[in-house]
């Protein structure tokens, strides 16, 4: 039921149930998937390596930055920021799913190609995304700034971080690393309608659902392996964007480790390479690719749950 295809039965559902279904969705599978993402944030901002090895390295592993995280600033640091990333989480759920849903509508209306192509999902996919992003981003980086600060809090409340950012960096700052952001965001969720149509093209003709719940379950699959190979193919401009965000907030990292000023995405990148290697570029991918196969996992799961509930909605009242 993810983009448009005039065949399936379940097209009748309002651009509105759409909207609130993408909504639904990303509502659900923020708050399951907060911790992984507040473990991944740290492990992206750290500048000294993720290992043992590293004395000064303040994580080095998910269960040990699990264990640290909870000792030191109790269980509800790993829903930092849980405010701005559910409202970043509701509106970016109903932006992108409903102009997935219009963008292959218009694509199957302009007989341009099959709406339901590979090509066609990657494209309107990756432009849903920058759509969503560009609508979202300020939350994007209030979020990331609660998930990276430590204890004492700079920000103790969502209208005092909005109010500190502005007077101190202007307004500016609710745009801070949205480059990366686009150039990382259209690959990386054209990936994932893609290869999750893809994955349930071939799931379907190797196995297919025999019921409802078989059905789910295999949505629940083909959203993980969609996100693992998605996040893993643009991984590090994920890093880059984590990275271009917290700048000027250095005051709230200083307990973590040191600290970097970046003046660009290029200048990032060269200091990351120099730095901490190329593998440096991938800091955090354990988390994120658990997250990853977790977050698109269930984003599809749920989205595709309720739509289906609203089509059953609306034949049980006709």
């Amino acid at each position: 039921m993810v983009g448009y295809d005039p065949r399936a039965d379940g097209r009748n559902i309002s651009n509105l149930e759409v909207a609130v279904a993408g909504s639904v969705s990303g509502l659900v599978t923020r708050a399951m998937i907060s911790p992984l993402d507040v473990i991944k944030i740290r492990f992206q901002l750290q500048i000294e390596r993720l290992s043992r090895s590293d004395p000064n390295a303040k994580y080095h592993g998910i269960l040990q930055a699990g264990r640290q995280i909870l000792q030191e600033e109790g269980p509800t640091a790993f829903w930092k920021g849980h405010i701005p990333a559910q409202l970043l989480s509701i509106g970016y759920g109903a932006v992108q799913f409903l102009s997935f849903e219009v963008l292959t509508e218009l694509v199957h209306r302009a007989s341009v190609r099959d709406a339901r192509d590979f090509s066609v999902h990657f494209v309107c996919g990756g432009l849903s995304a920058c759509v969503a992003t560009l609508t979202m981003h300020p939350l994007d980086v209030l979020r990331t700034r609660y998930a990276a600060q430590g204890e004492p809090r700079v920000y103790r409340a969502l209208r005092d971080a909005v109010v500190t950012m502005y007077r101190t960096e202007g307004p500016a700052v609710f745009y801070k690393g949205l480059t990366p952001t686009l150039l990382a965001i259209f690959p990386y969720a054209g990936f994932q309608f893609a290869f999750y149509s893809s994955l349930k093209h071939v799931g379907e003709w190797a196995m297919p659902s025999e019921d409802k719940t078989d059905g789910n379950f295999k949505n629940l699959l083909c959203g993980s392996g969609a996100g693992v190979i998605s996040k893993t193919l643009t991984y590090p401009l994920d890093l880059f964007k984590k990275r271009l965000q917290v700048g000027g907030f250095e005051q709230a990292r200083a307990s973590f480790g040191q600290v970097r000023s970046y003046k660009g995405l290029l200048d990032c990148a060269r200091q990351v390479l120099r730095e901490e290697g190329a593998q440096g570029f991938f800091k955090g991918l354990s988390p994120s690719l658990l997250k990853a196969a977790l977050s698109t996992g269930f984003v599809f799961f749920w989205y595709e749950l309720v739509c289906n509930l609203f089509h059953r909605l609306r034949k049980a009242d006709s």
